[in-house]
Formats: C-alpha cells, structure tokens, sequence
C-alpha cells in the first residue's frame, strides 16, 4: 500500500498558487531503505489529485519511472555532461551552440512528460522555416529524449513520430563551388591584388581540395620540394570557447599529396617572401606556412574576408573558402579522375561522402553527359546486351 502526504499548496516568487505532493514508491533493491518523490507545479488541487492518482497505478502496475528531473534543460544538462566526453572539441563548440541558439530556446522549459508529438511537430516545422540543416538540430533535440528513456525519465520519444518537412529550395540558391573557367578567373582576380599570402592559400586550396584547418596548420616541413608532395597530418580547429587547438585531421588519417610543379613553385616563392618580409625562420620545422602578424594561428574564419573582398572587388561567383574544396572535388570528376583516387586525395572516410559532394554538377557535366550518350546510342557499336546487363548492379 502506497504512503502519500496530503497535498500541498505554495506560492511562485511572483505570487501564483501551485500545489505538490510526496509518495512513496517503495524500496529500493540497491539500498534497502525508502524511497519516495516529489511532483510539483500543478495550477489546482484537481490536476495534483489526478496526477497522484495516475502515478499510484503506475507504481502499482511496476511501470513508473522515477523523475529525478522535470524539463528539457534538466535532461540536456545531464545528457552534454555525457556528450562531451565523446567528441571532439570542436564538435562540442559546434553543438553547444546549436542547443543555445535554436533547442533550448524552444524547447528548455518544456516538461519532459509533457511532450508529445504536436509538441514536437511544431518545432520541428519552425525550425525548418529558418534553417536549412534543420533535420540535424531535430536529431540532436531527439538525442537529448532518447537519453531521457535510456535514464529512465520516460517511455517514448515523440520525435519518433515527427514528420520531416520537405526542404524548400530556392530560385536563386547558388552552388558553393567554381566551374573549372570560374576558378581560373578567381585565381587570376587573387594574384592580380598582390597579397602573396593569399595567392598561396587560395591556389592550394583550389589545388589540393584540403580543409582551411589543415591549410591552416601546414608547416615547412609538411611541404617536400624535392618529390612535389605535401603531407597532411594535422589541423586546427576551435573548442567551445572559440579558441584555437591543433588536432588531428577529421577522419584521423594522414594523407600525403602530389603536387603539380607551378602551385610548388608559387609556394617556393612565399616561402621566400615569408622570410624577407616577416624575419620567420622558414627552415624551422615548425614554421607555419600561413601565419597571422605575431606568427601564430590564423584565425578561421579570417579566410572568409578573404574570399569575400576578392569576389566583391572583381565581381565574381560567390562561394565560400570550403566551396574551393567542393571546386577541386567535382574538377578531378571531370577529368575522369577515379572514385578511389578522388576520395583518397579528399579524405574522405567514405565514398558517399566524395560522391555526395560530386551531385552538385555543373551543367556542362550534365552537357557532356547526354552528348556522350547520344553519341553511343546514334554510333554502329553492337554489344551482347545480355552481358552487359549482368554487370550492372
């Protein structure tokens, strides 16, 4: 038999009647001793006498869980606790700020037990009114339900139920990514400003498809002038507090480059420049090939002023510092690079990635599809279509 105290009024700072009770659930297994929970906020007696009455059949029928938390930020707490333990710095940087700026705001003072799929729903068709990567803040505000039945909290996860929107795309929405003309007259636009810093960093970028965080934490020794190759086994990134750490590549591996003979001479003659206008030993290993006034880290998103200026000045396609990784990407496709050698180049870990930033095709690919087609199907070429047909999968 379940031991209750009566129900209890008190008052919000701000002067409104709430009502709470205390019940006993029973023993616990671990400990031997009592246990008991307090359930609070309910705006009349009625709702705390029907709340009781509910969570005494539910101890009844051994179903009921324990709260040992009440809102969505209660359980967010908890669960980034845990989180960040398993990511990397900059991944928790780039998570937290997803949950300040777009889920907690939402979705912090809501209940736990109050959630329901309307709820949810809502939500999830505000956010995909603003955002374009809403399905991924969805994910992770489900994350934080999916931890809250694993502790126990509650039974099911409303977000299961959620129906995506469709993703509304946009007239005018451009690709991030140089057509291989495109590149030619960005480059040209960035040698003709002078910056020979910047000549270099954008030329590399274009030429080699790595990360500006990689780029970033070259150093001269990463760079083999005698074998035309450079060595990526690092980078940086930011933490949570926006301050920049080195760490390992994205996917954990090193890779090493081959390099065409004019991009390694252009970074010949920046290293030069870098040590007859800066004073920097360009023969210390551990020289930075790209630095900031006080030889140290550039910050990241500097590159993206960068860009900007050159593509406002010359009034060129605007794409964004890591559209010049998408460029280097789709132009080995075009030259009929392989998948094995194009992801192996990128560094991606999985060739869905390689081939997922390769759907965004420029329309002369698209061009030079249907007249290859057109070509084959209009020629005199025969075939055995019943084996060619066993090779396709």
């Amino acid at each position: 038999m379940s031991k209750t105290s009566p129900i209890n009024e008190y008052r919000l700072k701000n002067g409104q009647k709430r009502f709470r009770f205390q019940i006993y659930i029973g023993i616990n297994p671990l400990t031997g001793k009592e246990e008991r929970t307090t359930s609070s906020g309910y705006k009349s007696r009625k709702q705390a006498e029907l709340a009781l009455a509910s969570m005494k059949l539910e101890i009844e029928k051994g179903t009921f869980r324990k709260q040992h938390v009440e809102t969505f930020s209660d359980v967010y707490n908890l669960w980034m606790n845990q989180y960040k333990k398993d990511v990397e710095k900059s991944t928790l940087g780039k998570t937290k700020g997803i949950f300040r700026n777009h889920i907690l705001p939402k979705l912090g003072q809501y209940r736990i037990q109050k959630m329901d799929v309307d709820i949810c729903q809502y939500h999830v068709n505000e956010w995909s009114d603003l955002l374009v990567n809403f399905s991924s803040v969805r994910d992770y505000a489900s994350s934080v339900l999916d931890f809250a039945i694993i502790r126990g909290y509650i039974l099911t996860n409303p977000f299961d139920l959620v129906k995506l929107p469709k993703i509304k795309k946009t007239k005018k929405q451009l690709k991030n990514f140089y057509t291989r003309d495109e590149l030619i007259n960005f480059l040209e636009a960035t040698k003709q400003e002078g910056n020979d810093k910047h000549y270099a960093f954008f030329r590399l970028l274009s030429y080699t498809g790595m990360r500006k965080g990689e780029a970033f934490a070259l150093t001269w020794n990463d760079i083999n002038f005698k074998e035309n190759e450079i060595h990526i086994c690092k980078a940086i990134s930011l933490d949570e507090n926006n301050k920049i750490y080195l760490k390992g590549t994205k996917t954990g591996d090193t890779r090493t480059l081959k390099m065409d003979s004019e991009t390694m001479e252009i970074l010949m003659e920046w290293k030069s420049k870098q040590s007859e206008m800066y004073g920097y030993n360009t023969f210390n290993q551990n020289q930075l090939v790209f630095s900031d006034n006080k030889n140290e880290y550039i910050f990241p998103s500097k590159s993206n002023n960068w860009i900007k200026r050159i593509q406002n000045k010359y009034n060129l396609k605007k794409i964004t510092t890591h559209g010049l990784r998408h460029t280097h990407c789709t132009l080995l496709f075009q030259a009929n690079v392989s998948l094995k050698e194009v992801q192996d180049r990128m560094g991606h870990s999985d060739a869905r990635t390689t081939l997922e930033i390769y759907t965004h095709v420029t329309k002369k690919t698209n061009e030079t599809a249907i007249v290859q087609f057109d070509s084959f199907m209009e020629s005199n070429h025969t075939t055995d279509l019943t084996t060619d047909l066993t090779t396709i999968d």
